[in-house]
């Protein structure tokens, strides 16, 4: 496939001049850290469903990711393919992502709670040839469901299931086989290896206009924001990441599979969030950091407090996605002994704000963050002129980590002749750089980190018999939050609950966290005298309405 990532050449002379660009790629950082520490644990995978955890050296690491590379080119897989992948934090998904990077394909990470849905138009939208699946995951069935895809999807040539135990298995096909040791392994692995600024990584976004957008990230733009954020933190090789955060999220991705590699030290994987099991784990590694949303930190502070064991070596956690209250920080703080970090970013650009270590607690329950080396933020008005600290407008973002392009629709790309893209989040900065989301002018609900495609649900919901009229809006939640409320006039003479509402989505096969997890019933719905929908005066409503 051709990447119409026409934001990248504009900005690379500068980016290379000011030292944001190395120009490294994922193989140069395997293979340093492979000559480097070969025999140092680089990856431990946990799976709720085994005893034991499957580990790697960094040398295993990359003779394995050298081996899939082969089993992938066997299925006709080379330089610029999409290989699609809906996997949990499986060992396999690290190895995958690596081995794409040995023949120049693009990694395509999707969620598993994705269903027929999302997956139809993520695969067909991105051309993939190859949709690694679970067999099953959550009780779900993966397999049997992207089997039933490929017949719709004229390029996805293979469907590899992970635990299959049939002729399409993972094992069988790719990790099984000692394909690195036949005799054109050495040419596979080298012709169509990737520059620092080919696309690695194609990754959905939920947008407000109805579909997903596939966001363009090249070695470049991900190394120019993990290697600050690493420096930020006070991270190195001494350190060990603990991800539990989804690896199809840009946080899993950037923090916990590359970020690991480029500081030569371990990763360890939870595929299901358990705070009892991830507090065993983190004390068994080691771990001294780890990322994820709020929820996350309520969870494992929760899980120290009531188990009685501690988690001394986990120095930082950082925490984004939602808002994090005070108290949380203050109880954490004092459950853990930990560094609580807000931070705030996107899939287009990686983590752009982050408070600092020697930042007073505080800052991590009133601030976003200051940016990062390499990140210039403003926020305007409406019209475009930058307003004084302490207003709240638009943010605007200019960054080495900014994107490439969303993929078939430049149009959508969001970023003017300048380079400053715009977030569309409001927010404000104070005196000293440090900003604060206050709002969103895109419609998006973001549950537990998950980003809620507002429009596309309202859509389905408008094809319900009983609905006249219906809008999705956030509402409040201690754990995750936001969730979904569903507000609703129903067609005269028709009923409608809450039940009906989850039933017909899943029928329409709907993610199942995207579904409203509260419903109010209007005779009417507050307008403009144009008919617009007021939802400012429905998110005050829901917020006074039991569940």
């Amino acid at each position: 496939m051709e990447f119409d990532a026409v934001l990248l050449p504009p900005r690379r002379a500068a980016s290379v001049a000011q030292g944001h660009w190395a120009d490294k790629t994922v193989n140069a950082l395997l293979d340093a850290a492979v000559a480097a520490h070969p025999d140092r644990m680089a990856l431990t995978a946990l799976r709720s469903d085994a005893a034991e955890p499957r580990r790697f050296t960094y040398r295993a690491l990359a003779e394995m990711a050298d081996r899939i590379a082969v089993g992938l080119s066997r299925l006709g897989v080379g330089r610029n393919d999409v290989v699609a992948m809906q996997l949990p934090n499986w060992w396999q998904f690290s190895l995958l992502a690596l081995a794409c990077a040995r023949l120049g394909a693009v990694i395509n990470p999707l969620m598993p709670i994705f269903r027929e849905r999302e997956l139809s138009f993520m695969l067909r939208h991105g051309e993939a040839k190859v949709f690694v699946v679970p067999a099953q995951f959550r009780g779900f069935d993966h397999a049997a469901m992207a089997r039933a895809l490929q017949a719709e999807l004229p390029t996805l040539q293979h469907v590899v299931v992970v635990g299959s135990g049939g002729a399409d298995d993972f094992e069988a096909l790719l990790s099984g086989p000692a394909w690195e040791k036949e005799r054109d392994a050495e040419d596979i692995l080298h012709r169509g290896r990737p520059g620092p600024d080919d696309i690695v990584q194609l990754i959905y976004t939920s947008g407000t206009t109805g579909e997903p957008k596939g966001v363009l990230h090249s070695a470049n733009t991900l190394l120019a924001n993990i290697r600050p954020y690493a420096e930020r933190l006070g991270l190195s090789s001494a350190d060990t990441v603990f991800m539990a955060s989804p690896m199809a999220h840009q946080t899993g991705f950037m923090y916990g599979l590359l970020m690991p590699i480029l500081l030569h030290c371990p990763a360890v994987l939870q595929d299901i969030w358990d705070p009892a099991r991830a507090v065993q784990a983190i004390r068994a590694a080691g771990a001294t950091f780890t990322m994820a949303s709020t929820p996350f930190l309520t969870d494992l502070t929760r899980a120290v407090r009531e188990g009685g064991e501690g988690v001394p070596t986990l120095r930082t956690f950082l925490c984004a996605g939602a808002p994090i209250p005070g108290p949380l920080v203050q109880q954490a703080r004092e459950t853990l002994g930990t560094k609580i970090v807000s931070a705030w970013g996107m899939t287009e650009n990686g983590a752009v704000t982050l408070i600092r270590l020697d930042d007073a607690d505080e800052r991590a329950y009133t601030t976003d963050g200051c940016p990062l080396p390499g990140v210039e933020l403003k926020v305007v008005d409406f019209d475009g002129t930058e307003l004084p600290r302490g207003e709240s407008g638009k943010l605007l973002v200019r960054a080495a980590s900014n994107f490439g392009g969303y993929l078939k629709r430049p149009h959508l790309n969001g970023t003017d002749a300048e380079g400053w893209f715009d977030t569309g989040d409001l927010a404000r900065m104070d005196a000293d750089g440090y900003i604060r989301i206050s709002g969103r002018s895109k419609d998006v609900i973001i549950r537990g980190g998950e980003n809620i495609p507002v429009f596309e649900v309202e859509s389905l919901l408008y094809k319900h018999p009983a609905v006249l009229q219906v809008a999705v809006v956030a509402y409040p939640d201690e754990r995750l939050g936001e969730r979904a409320c569903a507000v609703v006039v129903p067609k005269p003479g028709q009923s409608i609950d809450l039940p009906e509402i989850v039933r017909f989505l899943k029928a329409e096969k709907v993610a199942v966290q995207y579904a409203p997890e509260k419903l109010i019933v209007l005779d009417a719905m507050p307008a403009t005298p144009s008919g617009k929908i007021q939802k400012f005066k429905l998110r005050e409503l829901v917020q006074n309405v039991p569940a």
